[in-house]
């Protein structure tokens, strides 16, 4: 039987090419897998959705259409007693047939004039510039945060400072509904703390974006896709949730929306409220000194996130829309700290310092987003967003340092400190994006102008050792530091499908403009405007890209791209502000840090719409590296310095598989890294190699009478890797399962998982630099009982001409994204 249908397969082929047409076969079943007969299918022109031709499926729900003009088309599935369904087809190109993956209907709840939407996304797609994780149906991910999601994501790395790296490669830049956020390092992962996966719709992990995207970013941009209901008339859901690890948490929130044919209106609102235990061991030697850390620390984060506006369509060409987006967090930090030191040669503990540090942090961030959008029936679009942020954070830290003799039961002395670290940043920014067709293809123009102004106090006291509200500014320890961001771009795109192969092509120019301020204070806290110290920078890059996609077959399609990227050093970095861990290890900042470039260039292969195939090298100059350092003989400092170079090249293979009602989807990746750098000879010189892996999996398995229930398994595998560019860390692995059902007539979910079943999730490593050898390891709450309710009300019905019309776009921003590159 097999051969008989790859006979005919054969035959079919042939004859379609004798007759300089492509055919477009597919299958149509029901929920259960079984073949859906007498279904009609409707091949739509994805310009105006005007039907071109009609079919119906057969006994075994098989049906076909020969077509000889290329183009964009969608397909439209009917059935008495089926919700329709519309689908974008991939771009119907001179030879080459195309085999559409399987329909699958579901049983109809509403007339024809509604369209209920109850698709399932897969768990992960891969395309030639991105990979999107679908977050919103994926079990678990259930009760956690942002940065969870990122550690469960193929190819992403969290290391234990909660930097994050793609591909082997830092520098990534975070983006929030396409939008890029200005925070880094501590504050960054405080914020993706502050963003719950019941907010998420997916996340979108974009290795090659386009020259419409902002430069800056060298391994790449995590894009955050917040939820956003597109369903007529009014409707909304209400979730909760409980997690139990070492402590409770809590989340819970709730989201509405109201639309018509002249307004959407929409708004959301979340709160987390979360104590998270984290142990950590740092084990240091420089000199003839050792010691041995053991640190206990107990975070606690509450969080108010919300999210309103309103889009109002004027009509079918124009759109205008506001929106205000922000979070209230309140967090603290407490950190019970034991640090016995020893006199390595003989191995005897000299003293013993304890330090129970205390850290309150608050945080108020909103932007404000005025957006408008113009598209007529002929190709012409042009987008326009005003968006205006304020990011208002203070911190406010006391650290005591007691030390004790060997035993620890006699007090050698004391000393104490308070540090008061407000942080202001305000960010305008205005961008155009404009699009028309162009010579038989498409061509993109735009630009953008943004202006990041931040200013960093920073206040050390000493404190009373009797009084500890009594404290003095060291003066000589605080200071101002004003830092100012001005980047203006412009941009030219261009892509176009020929015989068997779509190109694109495109540059952004980008000028930056940047200042640093910084001043010591008085004894009262005002800024001492004659210690001035200032540094400019002034410099224009440009960043070219292109790709071309061979799809002539498009069973069998291969890519090659080319993009040159930029990552500017952050604020924090920059600022040479000393942030005190304890009396001898610290936090530092370089002023003197250079923004890192690199070039990239991308081979894929996507074969039969499943196996993804990328093979990728990278160059990147003046790479960024988290160097631990000595000063003053014995105490550890951690700074961020420009490594000469680094090389990476990096593989990433994937799968998705799907039977009935079983879908599986496996992701590796890997990358081999050389780091070198020479600061001055003898032990400071980096010179590093290291090949890492990191093996993805997620299987999901629906059954019962109605489908009611879904069970998943994932896991992930880290392989020993290199953080930073001089931490050589351990391998690293998790597990976790759960299970879902639907409830309430199909308004309820009901969600319950086990994060890291065996408790694995165990970081270690270490380093050496400088003369100074250091090990760390540590845990946290990985391993928690999560469960979550989900309740549903209102409306959950799209107009089908909306949804025809939606699927066109959608096959238009393929269309513009297929070729190795993506747009926003």
């Amino acid at each position: 039987m097999k051969k008989l249908i790859l006979f005919l397969t054969v035959v079919v082929l042939l004859c379609s090419a004798a007759m300089a047409q492509q055919k477009i076969t597919g299958v149509v079943k029901d929920v259960q897998g079984k073949a859906v007969e007498k279904a009609t299918v409707s091949l739509l022109k994805g310009k105006d959705s005007s039907v071109v031709k009609l079919a119906v499926t057969s006994s075994d729900g098989k049906f076909n259409f020969s077509v000889s003009d290329n183009g964009s088309y969608i397909i439209s599935v009917s059935h008495v007693g089926f919700t329709p369904l519309y689908t974008a087809l991939p771009q119907v190109a001179a030879s080459g047939d195309i085999s559409i993956p399987d329909i699958v209907l579901e049983k109809s709840t509403g007339d024809l004039d509604s369209v209920t939407v109850s698709s399932k996304k897969p768990m992960v797609e891969v395309k030639a510039d991105k990979t999107i994780l679908n977050v919103e149906g994926t079990i678990n991910a259930t009760g956690t945060d942002v940065l969870g999601l990122l550690r469960k994501s193929p190819g992403v790395l969290v290391d234990k400072d909660d930097n994050l790296s793609l591909a082997g490669k830092n520098g990534v830049k975070v983006y929030i509904d396409g939008k890029p956020t200005p925070l880094a390092g501590a504050d960054l992962a405080n914020y993706l703390r502050s963003i719950q996966s019941a907010q998420v719709e997916a996340i979108e992990l974009i290795t090659n974006p386009s020259a419409k995207y902002d430069a800056a970013g060298n391994a790449g941009i995590i894009n955050i896709k917040l939820k956003k209901n597109k369903a007529f008339g009014t409707n909304g859901s209400v979730n909760a949730g409980y997690n139990i690890g070492v402590y409770p948490k809590y989340n819970g929130g709730i989201n509405f929306n109201h639309r018509n044919k002249g307004i959407n209106v929409f708004g959301d609102y979340n709160y987390s409220n979360n104590k998270v235990n984290t142990v950590f061991n740092v084990y240091r030697s420089v000199l003839d000194t050792l010691f041995e850390n053991s640190t206990d620390a107990i975070m606690r984060n509450k969080n108010h996130v919300f999210k309103t506006g309103a889009d109002f369509f004027i009509d079918k060409k124009n759109i205008f829309g506001i929106l205000i987006n922000g979070d209230i967090s309140e967090n603290s930090f407490n950190n019970n700290s034991r640090t016995p030191i020893s006199f390595e040669p003989t191995g005897l503990v000299d003293r013993v310092l304890v330090a129970n540090n205390v850290n309150k942090m608050k945080g108020n961030n909103v932007n404000f987003n005025l957006n408008y959008r113009f598209a007529d029936t002929v190709g012409h679009e042009l987008n326009l967003d005003a968006d205006y942020g304020l990011f208002r954070n203070k911190g406010n830290q006391l650290q005591p340092n007691f030390y004790y003799n060997a035993a620890g039961t006699s007090l050698l002395s004391r000393v104490m400190y308070r540090f008061i670290s407000p942080t202001n940043i305000d960010i305008y920014t205005f961008k155009a994006d404009y699009e028309q067709n162009f010579k038989k293809g498409r061509l993109g123009i735009g630009g953008k102008i943004s202006a990041i102004n931040t200013g960093n106090n920073f206040q050390r006291y000493n404190v009373s050792e009797l009084k500890p509200e009594v404290k003095s500014l060291d003066v000589s320890r605080s200071n101002q530091f004003d830092y100012k961001e001005n980047i203006n771009a412009l941009y030219v795109n261009y892509n176009r499908q020929l015989k068997g192969k779509m190109i694109q092509f495109g540059v952004r120019m980008e000028n930056t403009v940047s200042a640093g301020d910084s001043y010591g204070l008085n004894t009262n806290g005002t800024i001492n405007t004659g210690s001035k110290q200032t540094f400019k920078r002034n410099y224009t890059d440009l960043f070219p890209s292109a790709a071309i996609t061979f799809n002539k077959n498009p069973m069998n399609q291969w890519g090659l791209s080319y993009s040159r990227r930029i990552d500017r050093p952050a604020y924090q970095d920059l600022n040479p502000f000393e942030f005190k861990l304890d009396e001898y290890t610290f936090l530092k900042g370089n002023p003197n840090l250079r923004p890192q470039y690199t070039n990239i260039v991308t081979l894929t292969n996507t074969y039969k719409y499943k196996l993804n195939t990328s093979f990728s090298y990278s160059h990147i100059k003046d790479v960024f590296a988290f160097l631990a350092d000595t000063t003053e003989k014995s105490k550890g400092f951690l700074t961020r310095k420009n490594l000469a170079t680094q090389d990476v090249v990096a593989l990433n293979i994937s799968y998705p598989f799907m039977y009935k009602t079983y879908m599986a989807f496996v992701n590796f990746s890997g990358n081999y890294s050389h780091y070198k750098a020479d600061f001055g000879g003898g032990n400071r010189v980096v010179d590093l190699n290291a090949a890492s892996f990191n093996i993805y999996m997620q299987h999901s398995y629906k059954f019962g009478k109605k489908q009611e229930w879904t069970a998943e398994v994932s896991g992930w595998y880290n392989s020993p890797a290199i953080w930073e560019g001089a931490f050589k860390s351990k391998s690293m692995w998790t597990m976790d399962a759960g299970m879902q059902k639907t409830i309430l007539k199909g308004k309820g979910t009901f969600k319950v998982s086990v994060s890291d079943i065996f408790f694995s999730m165990k970081f270690s490593g270490y380093s050496n630099f400088a003369g100074q050898y250091s090990r760390f390891s540590g845990t946290f709450e990985s391993r928690q009982i999560k469960t979550a309710l989900t309740w549903r009300f209102g409306s959950n019905t799209v107009n089908a001409a909306r949804q025809r019309k939606d699927a066109s776009e959608e096959e238009k921003k393929r269309t513009k994204s297929s070729g190795g590159f993506g747009n926003n």
